[in-house]
Order: C-alpha cells, then structure tokens, then sequence
C-alpha cells in the first residue's frame, strides 16, 4: 500500500485522535490530513511532477512531518536533508537529486545561500522567522491553508513507486542517496511493528532527528498503525523529556547508546520512573552490556528490544525481549519476512562461529543508490532467485549454534596490526565493561612497525582513569595482540550528523595524536 493511504484512513476513521504532538502544537489525524492535502495541492500548483524529488531541510517540527506525506500525496519523492548539515554537503545533495522544491525554515536560509556556490537552488518554501537572509521564498504557511475550493487528491501511484531517497552518512566516502519504494516502506514498517507489537495505543516519543532512518520510521509506523507520536528536537534535556513521557503517559521510547550513556549519569532515576513505558528500542549501534543492565534497572516492565540495521534495508536483526539477558552480545535473529546470512569473500556460507559477510534478502531491499549504478552493482546482486537481488552489506558477523548472529565489524574497520586482525568491536566490548568509561571507539591508524596500531579515545565518570590504567585493564581482559598501544581520553566523541558515534572522525583524531606521541 502507498504509505500515504494509511493517513487519509484513519483521518476519516478516527479523525479527533491526537496524530502528533510537536512543541505546543497537537494536531489530530483529521488536522494533519488537512494539512496535508492543502500541501500537496500547493506543491502540485508548483509544477511539481510525479516521480520529482522534494528536500526538505529542517528540524524536528511539525512542519516537517506534514512535508512528508504532503509530498507523497503529490507523487513525488521526499528527500530529508539534517539540520546541520553544511552547505558543502548540501549543496552535493541538491546537485545529486535535482529536486523540484525546497522546503526549510527561515533560520536554515543562510545555509542556503552559502550552498549557492556548490548546486543551483531551486525555488525554497520556507516557514516564517527571523533569518539573516535576503532570499525570496514563497511561505509554508500559505502553502498549508486549505483552499475552499479545492477537491481530494489522486495522484494514481502503485506502491512499487519511489517515496523517498535517504542519504547515508558518507562517513565513507560521498553520501548516497537510497532509492526505497513505498512497498519497501511498508514491508519494513510492518516487521518492525508486528514484532513490537505495536497497536493504535501507543503514545511513542522520539528525540532521533526525521533525517535519521531510525527517526523517520518512528513518523512512518505511527501514521501506519493509527498511534500518537510526540516530537521532541533533541535530548539536551532529558528530565525536561522524561517529564514530557510521564505527562503524556509513553509507551515506547526509541534510543542510540548515547542516551542511554547520558541516562546512566543521572543520579536520581530510579526504577520504575517511567510508569507507562512498555517497550524501548535500540539501533544504529549496539547496546553495550552496561547500559542494557542499567536499563533493565530503571525501566524494569519495558521491554527492551536490540536492534541492527543499516540505511540500505532499514533493519536486519532484532533480538528478542526475553533473550536479551541470555544473549545481551547479540544482535538477534532476522527480520520477519526477511533473510539474512553469511558469505566468505568468495561468497560461499561460513561455519557456525566464523565471520562472515551478511548478506539480507527480502523486501525491505532497497532498490539502488540514486544515480550511481556502479556503487548499486557492487552491494546489490543476485540472488538465490534470478529475479531478485540481495544486499551485501559489508558488514561482519558471526553466528552461534542457536542461530543468533553477533556484530564484529565493518569490513574496512577491521584493524591488521602485527600480522593479526582484529575487529574493533572486540576491544570496544571490553572498554566498555569498565565501570568508568562512559564511551569508546576503537580505530587502526598507519604505524610503521605494527601496519597498524589499536588505538582507542574514550570519555570516562572518573577524572582519576589515566591511558596507562586503561591499557593495564585491557592487558588484564584482551589477548596481547588486542590491546591497544594508545589510549586518548576525551570530554566527548566525535559523532556524525545522525548522533552516531563517527569512526572515521575518531581515526582523524587518533592518527594525528599517535603521531605526536611517537615524536615525544
């Protein structure tokens, strides 16, 4: 089904219940249709065309949300572009995706502007407030007026249709555009929700930016399911936020493990302090065991549900509630609906135990990169059927004789260093089971001995942990070849748009310090 048949549903269905809740604004589903259907017809008067691409470059507000499934009631594709992203970067999306229109808030057109000298914009619809800008723009409160005489929309799309491009990261390279139809959408929505076991009740908050996959699923599944999503721009405050979850009595709570690391620095949260909260999620980086624990304390009747995933299929494993004590390493099983296994590099299974590439077959596959068919060849091939394609992800994993698969790492993160390879993920498992590292990230930087050497930045609770306490303690839990040769303590990591932890970054940081310390 076209996602934004979902809205329009439960609009005439159940038209006074809360849809969304940004700020001090609440709209019902009634209202966020409305609001919709007068967008896209605004968009349409635009010239905007079936199939065109729309960016939408803003915060987490309510304005964005409409922009969605106003765009998709318009035929066209949506493209969500982070708040602080720079206008470099902005300006190769434009230039990547050629969109139609752009629609963003007031305080965002000075990157705009600069972005002028990398991509031709085109015409920006912009909510009003102070800017420094001089730009013209047609405005968003306009566009979101019904008109009195306009009539329903049909825009005669399949759900076999392109919805949306996300961009990855690019912590490897440029960022690509991922191609993913409403069919993909759907599929997805619909696994992740039946396994949550998601129904219209639940009142679900998200801190996580639209522009994050894991954050624009969070808009996609409520609408989908009929449920109330609040809308919050950050965790900068979290009593303000679990103040927020108690009032409007949350069920669900979507995390990373840097809130979870924030959470575990406040004193006064004691079990039980969300009382309505019945399920937590967790993506884009495993959970370390730590902060499961810690979970498991304070929130004791949510159930935590471990996840992993990449922009590329939206998720590929969950781990079950009731396994997650068992197996807290782990990142689970498949997807329902979905496949997932483990190649060698000549693309042959591995054994139980060893590691291997994970491949994922099933719907939730996307269709290509947008506009780069040889970066699409490489990751998408065929598969057990000549008809489909599966997606090499790049990723190693291993499995264990239950048949739960174990994250090692990305196949260009594995460290080589004194002939041995070691998986990042490995030495970040045992710094994080110190009591007073907060966060660590593990890189290989160029050395001219070692190949590489294992280096690690970490923040820590206890301004007493020195780098040579740190190493002892490795020394004491990892095999020689494993421990790390430098250590660099921070106040914080680097991290890339979404809030994830940036590897890459962390490298840059690391290989520059190295070197300083071998010169001493």
């Amino acid at each position: 089904m076209r996602i934004e048949n979902y809205l329009r549903a439960h609009a005439q269905n159940t038209g006074e219940k809360t849809a969304l809740v940004t700020g001090q604004v609440r709209l019902t589903y009634a209202e966020f249709d409305a609001k919709t259907e007068a967008l896209a017809q605004y968009l349409l008067a635009q010239n905007v065309q079936r199939g065109d691409r729309v960016v939408i470059f803003m915060d987490n507000c309510w304005q964005a949300a409409i922009s969605v499934f106003a765009i998709l009631k318009a035929g066209a594709v949506f493209t969500l572009v982070n708040p602080s992203t720079k206008a470099d970067k902005l300006g190769y999306i434009l230039n990547d995706c050629t969109p139609s229109l752009l629609l963003t808030q007031a305080k965002l057109l000075p990157v705009i502007d600069e972005a002028e000298a990398f991509s031709k914009i085109p015409s920006v619809i912009a909510v009003q407030g102070p800017s420094r800008s001089k730009r013209a723009c047609l405005s968003f409160e306009e566009a979101v007026t019904p008109q009195p005489d306009s009539t329903r929309l049909v825009n005669g799309g399949i759900d076999i249709d392109l919805a949306m491009l996300i961009y990855t990261s690019g912590s490897t390279g440029r960022p690509k555009g991922v191609m993913m139809t409403h069919r993909n959408i759907d599929a997805a929505a619909t696994s992740l929700t039946g396994l949550l076991k998601n129904t219209a009740d639940d009142i679900i908050l998200s801190v996580l930016p639209l522009s994050f996959n894991y954050g624009l699923y969070q808009l996609l599944m409520a609408i989908k399911l009929g449920a109330t999503l609040i809308l919050e721009k950050s965790f900068a405050f979290p009593q303000a936020v679990f103040d927020l979850m108690r009032a409007e009595k949350v069920t669900g709570f979507p995390i990373v493990p840097t809130m979870s690391a924030i959470m575990m620095q406040m004193k006064d949260l004691t079990a039980g302090f969300l009382p309505d909260l019945r399920f937590i999620t967790n993506t884009a980086a495993q959970l370390p065991v730590p902060h499961i624990a810690f979970l498991q304390r304070v929130t004791p009747d949510a159930e935590i549900y471990s996840m992993y995933g990449l922009t590329e299929c939206k998720r590929c494993t969950w781990l079950p509630p009731q396994m997650i004590s068992q197996k807290p390493e782990s990142v689970g099983l498949a997807l329902p609906n979905s496949e997932v296994y483990l190649v060698d590099e000549q693309g042959q299974p591995v054994a139980v135990g060893e590691a291997g590439e994970m491949v994922v077959r099933g719907p939730n596959v996307m269709q290509g990169y947008w506009n780069n068919p040889e970066a699409s060849a490489e990751v998408l091939r065929t598969g057990r059927n000549p008809w489909e394609k599966v997606l090499h992800t790049g990723d190693l994993l291993r499995m264990d004789v239950d048949g739960y698969y174990y994250f090692v790492g990305r196949k260009d993160d594995i460290i080589k260093s004194r002939g041995e390879k070691v998986p990042p993920k490995e030495v970040e498992t045992v710094l994080y089971s110190h009591p007073a590292i907060r966060e660590a990230v593990v890189a290989g930087v160029p050395d001219v001995m070692l190949g590489q050497a294992i280096t690690a930045l970490v923040t820590t609770n206890d301004t007493a942990l020195n780098d040579k306490d740190i190493i002892r303690f490795c020394r004491q839990n990892l095999e020689d070849y494993m421990v790390p040769v430098f250590v660099l303590i921070a106040d914080e990591l680097p991290r890339t748009d979404t809030g994830k932890v940036s590897r890459r970054l962390a490298a840059e940081i690391l290989a520059k310090q190295y070197r300083q310390f071998q010169d001493e």
